[in-house]
């Protein structure tokens, strides 16, 4: 894997690692619902399922 690969990773983690702080974790924590679940856990998921979809993508695009 070529460097510039790596570092999309690198960006990848320190942007999963700023969505899931707590500040901004807080932000979704409301009585709201989406199909019967909290606000807060369909945040959560989301953006857990987002991350690996972009991994997937940047693994499989740029293994050699």
């Amino acid at each position: 894997m070529k460097k510039r690969h790596e570092q999309k990773l690198i960006i990848l983690s320190i942007g999963l690692l700023i969505a899931f702080s707590i500040p901004l974790s807080l932000l979704f924590n409301s009585e709201k619902e989406i199909l019967g679940y909290p606000m807060l856990l369909v945040y959560l998921f989301a953006v857990w399922m987002l991350s690996i979809i972009i991994s997937f993508a940047i693994i499989k695009k740029y293994d050699e």
